[in-house]
């Protein structure tokens, strides 16, 4: 089975229920988008925070998918940095603990955290300090960390570090690894525009994005940017939340629904339906079924806070999986 190396920012979540969206305007966090913050607002959202039942979790969308992969049998490794402190020691125990490969230097500032604000309708929030895991540079990465697998992914919230990216998928190219990229949020793909279409065309072979990145990187609806982001690499996903997913590969078009579930949280619901998605391919199941399963992977994750799952719901994910592979 072809294994998977990620690279992301090494973050933990710090989820928090707020009952309203008052909270969300009292910071100007747009509700649903991915806000970097800096230190400071850091430590001023997090006093305004202590009312409230807080949960802490490893986190950072691509070490999120990493981890599903991981805990469907996959061989995974994540590249990343952390600060020397109790945050970053709590997120390198936790890979180790899932069976992921910690490629992880240590930075001068602080562990980055998401501030995960959760509104009754289950959309999420992110107010984001990213503190060492944007100081890696592309210096830092090592070549020998990319031997040996065969895919890698890359979360869309690093592209905002172009010359990191860059470096990273020439060495991923280089070494033969097929490259998936997860947009994150729609408004770093309207930040960094061209060079999403730059990396797209040239190095990504596999792309999954939301109804609202792929129209901001597109201007279209759904079934429009589909089209034209597989116009760009081999194969595009775009998610469309409770309508499912459309997949394209060539002329090759898949309608994709949702399980039933009962929605709590969506806290990794798109990284960990890439879990499944590029398991399915790992696997060579037919495109249709690799959605299928990326769509049993969210739907569960949606059904507990944050973006981890207890044993016993990985053995049901199991169980479901089988149901729909092939014989």
């Amino acid at each position: 089975m072809a294994s998977v190396l990620g690279l992301g920012n090494a973050l933990v979540d710090i989820l928090c229920g707020v009952p309203n969206d008052d909270f969300l305007n009292q910071f100007d966090l747009p509700k649903g988008s991915m806000q970097l913050i800096d230190e400071n607002t850091a430590l001023k959202i997090s006093r305004h925070v202590k009312e409230y039942e807080l949960r802490k979790a490893p986190g950072g969308s691509a070490a999120n998918t990493i981890n599903g992969l991981s805990k469907l049998g996959v061989k995974t490794g994540f590249i990343g940095k952390i600060g020397r402190d109790e945050i970053g020691e709590f997120f390198k125990a936790d890979m180790i603990r899932s069976g992921i490969a910690p490629m992880l230097t240590a930075g001068k500032a602080p562990s980055g955290r998401a501030l995960v604000f959760v509104t009754p309708d289950s959309e999420r929030t992110f107010a984001t300090y990213l503190g060492a895991a944007i100081e890696l540079v592309p210096e830092e990465l090592d070549e020998k960390e990319f031997k040996g697998y065969g895919y890698f992914h890359i979360e869309g919230y690093l592209v905002q570090n172009h010359e990191l990216v860059r470096q990273a998928v020439k060495i991923a190219k280089k070494h033969g690894l097929k490259i998936t990229l997860d947009l994150a949020s729609y408004n770093v793909v309207e930040q960094n525009m061209e060079f999403l279409d730059e990396i797209i065309r040239d190095y990504v072979d596999i792309v999954f994005a939301n109804q609202d990145e792929a129209k901001a990187f597109t201007g279209l609806d759904p079934e429009g940017a589909l089209s034209e982001l597989a116009g760009l690499c081999d194969i595009a996903v775009v998610k469309v939340g409770r309508k499912g997913s459309l997949i394209q590969r060539g002329t090759e078009v898949h309608k994709i629904g949702i399980i039933d579930a009962t929605p709590l949280d969506k806290t990794g619901a798109g990284d960990l339906y890439a879990s499944g998605f590029i398991y399915g391919l790992i696997n060579k199941y037919p495109l249709g079924i690799c959605g299928e399963i990326g769509s049993i992977l969210s739907g569960k994750v949606i059904e507990v806070i944050g973006p981890k799952m207890d044993d016993h719901i990985w053995e049901s994910i199991k169980e479901m999986i089988s149901k729909v592979v092939p014989k």
